[in-house]
């Protein structure tokens, strides 16, 4: 593989992560959202299964491998978007949830020095705050507006599900082939997915263009592309440097609104884009 793509796939995975709010944007207003993410697990599945075979891709060894493959995915697919999807359809505004998901670098900082030995660096702590303030000034301008306190639960639990996934894949399974290890990833996300949609929810499903254009880029551009690229950075980088990405997240997000739909950029934000990225060059190593 050409060195320069290599060093390209961290941007790359930046920008295909942060067109997720396009699905969920245009998803959302037509179906319950854990209904709607049991959907797009089942199709990624449905994808992935024929891909693997034709390929002759390897397969997991063992029930071990598979348990902590699944877990992984369970916690960074699973519980990460099961809790922003919630949190944004029980009205939090997708500023304050960028700004609670922020946090996600620095916990994990935290985690990879107690729990997988890394060492952080003083200039890389000084990265991940600045990091954060640059998201927080990118996203400032979303915040206010009433929303119920309730909804800040399952945004935490957002928060605690990609942060604790990162570092358990890095620690149990930090090496596994793309193609299969997405089936193994999906099958436990979607079946707990849909387990809880069945006890939570009743809305009906509106199929129509945009939700079928919101499944089709969700699966085959965030969970097929970016979360192979996802995988493939924790395999091939510290925990810290794949968390500091995501401070580039609200950022790119906040540049695809300006030009696919008008949102606005603020000098403010504009400022916090560069606070960021270069809070996110001073915490990778």
């Amino acid at each position: 593989m050409p060195p320069q793509l290599v060093r390209a796939f961290p941007l790359l995975f930046v920008v295909l992560w942060s067109t997720g709010f396009l699905g969920a944007r245009l998803g959302l207003p037509h179906a319950p959202p854990l209904t709607f993410l049991g959907i797009r697990y089942l199709a990624v599945i449905g994808l992935m299964v024929p891909v693997a075979w034709l390929s002759r891709a390897p397969w997991p060894k063992g029930m071990r491998e598979w348990g902590h493959i699944g877990m992984a995915g369970l916690l960074i697919h699973g519980v990460y978007l099961g809790g922003v999807f919630v949190a944004i359809s029980m009205g939090l505004q997708a500023g304050v949830a960028s700004l609670i998901v922020g946090l996600q670098p620095l916990l994990t900082a935290v985690g990879a020095g107690w729990w997988l030995k890394e060492t952080v660096l003083r200039r890389q702590w000084a990265g991940l705050l600045l990091g954060l303030i640059g998201a927080g000034l990118v996203v400032q301008g979303k915040l206010g507006g009433a929303f119920g306190m309730a909804a800040l639960i399952p945004i935490t639990i957002a928060l605690l599900g990609i942060t604790t996934g990162t570092l358990y894949q890095k620690r149990f399974c930090p090496a596994f082939d793309w193609r299969t290890g997405a089936v193994a990833q999906f099958i436990p996300t979607a079946m707990v997915t849909l387990l809880a949609a069945q006890f939570t929810e009743a809305g009906p499903i509106d199929w129509n263009g945009e939700l079928f254009f919101a499944l089709g880029w969700l699966v085959l551009v965030l969970s097929v592309g970016a979360v192979s690229l996802l995988n493939w950075l924790i395999r091939q980088s510290s925990a810290v440097n794949v968390a500091s990405l995501f401070y580039l997240v609200p950022p790119t997000t906040a540049l695809f609104a300006w030009l696919m739909f008008g949102e606005t950029l603020s000098l403010v934000a504009l400022s916090g884009m560069v606070v960021a990225v270069v809070g996110v060059y001073l915490a990778r190593k």
